[in-house]
């Protein structure tokens, strides 16, 4: 290609190829509630360098998360497996997308002993969509898992899968190879999902949350909500109200951001206390967990997020057994008062 050419090029034509014919849409300026500084610190550049050494792919960079410097930072990376290259198109979503990569025998390996360096209490694991794979990836999940069990057995492990739609058995696998986390997430509202989730369907998507739950009682399920897609708050309720008939334990909001002229546009900014109030009626429904703000990601703040999480659960089951104890005691004292009157 020449450089003339080059230069006359769509803005992310090269990694972008089916929104390079789209109109551009005007990336409007974000509020002072979402803005970030560039990340200094010189943590953040030795995590940076620890991902290229491994030669690993982080959905930090990919997918322009605000919150690199932050999490980097902090030792804190979301390890993006099975390539870097997505089979789908979805309107929000900066991953390149196109003919994917050939999977990397090595990378299980190298995604375990990036973690041990880390010495990360708590690790996310995510990936492209891989619909060209027979499994969609799964067992390259599974080994992923295992790999980490070995290295770090402390170490609790969170997986943000595809839908594996058409992939019989997929999720049995991830499943069977016991993450402490089995996130996916919904993205937005169903009446959204033709223009801005295209290649998905959103009671599929649920009911892989739901199956998940149905294959492993014990593990803590997990999905998200961008806002500021066009969506109506009525709609956040409505998905909230699928997901815990889903019985999801924890829910995440967080506003919308476009990478690029190309995708989908900004309908709005929600305020802080927009969100706010978004976590206040999920709690109400009965979320073990909510993270709810501009900022707000999967892995976002995901470590101390799981240590809460793990904790309401022990405290409401703490709580169950204590009722059950206290019925079993009214009947005891009821049968005796019958006894006695007898």
């Amino acid at each position: 290609m020449s450089q003339s050419h080059a230069k006359a090029a769509p803005i992310g034509a090269a990694r972008h190829p089916e929104k390079a014919h789209r109109p551009d849409n005007e990336v409007k300026r974000k509020p002072s509630w979402i803005r970030v500084k560039a990340p200094t610190s010189k943590t953040y550049f030795e995590t940076r360098q620890l991902m290229r050494d491994h030669k690993l792919v982080t959905v930090c960079e990919e997918a322009a998360c605000p919150n690199i410097g932050e999490c980097w930072s902090k030792k804190h990376a979301t390890m993006m497996i099975l390539g870097s290259v997505c089979t789908r198109a979805c309107a929000f979503c900066n991953v390149a997308t196109g003919r994917p990569d050939k999977l990397d025998p090595h990378e299980p390996d190298e995604v375990a002993e990036a973690v041990a360096k880390l010495g990360l209490r708590h690790v996310v694991i995510t990936s492209v969509d891989r619909d060209d794979l027979d499994d969609g990836g799964a067992g390259h999940f599974a080994q992923v898992i295992r790999k980490i069990r070995v290295m770090s057995p402390e170490t609790t492990i969170e997986v943000l899968t595809p839908d594996f739609m058409r992939k019989d058995g997929a999720l049995e696998i991830v499943i069977d190879a016991r993450p402490d986390v089995f996130n996916h997430n919904l993205e937005t509202v169903p009446r959204l999902y033709p223009g801005i989730r295209p290649g998905a369907r959103y009671f599929h998507s649920l009911k892989i949350l739901d199956r998940a739950k149905e294959l492993d009682p014990t593990i803590f399920t997990k999905s998200g909500l961008m806002v500021g897609l066009g969506e109506s708050k009525e709609e956040i309720y409505q998905v909230m109200d699928d997901m815990r008939s889903a019985d999801v334990d924890f829910i995440t909001l967080g506003q919308y951001l476009q990478p690029t002229p190309k995708h989908a546009v900004i309908d709005r900014f929600a305020t802080p206390d927009e969100f706010e109030a978004y976590k206040k009626t999920a709690y109400g429904k009965g979320f073990l967990m909510v993270a709810s703000s501009p900022l707000t990601r999967s892995s976002y703040h995901a470590d101390e997020d799981f240590a809460r999480m793990r904790a309401e659960r022990d405290r409401r089951l703490a709580g169950e057994r204590g009722m059950v104890r206290a019925n079993l005691s009214l009947t005891d004292l009821a049968q005796m008062a019958v006894s006695t009157s007898e």
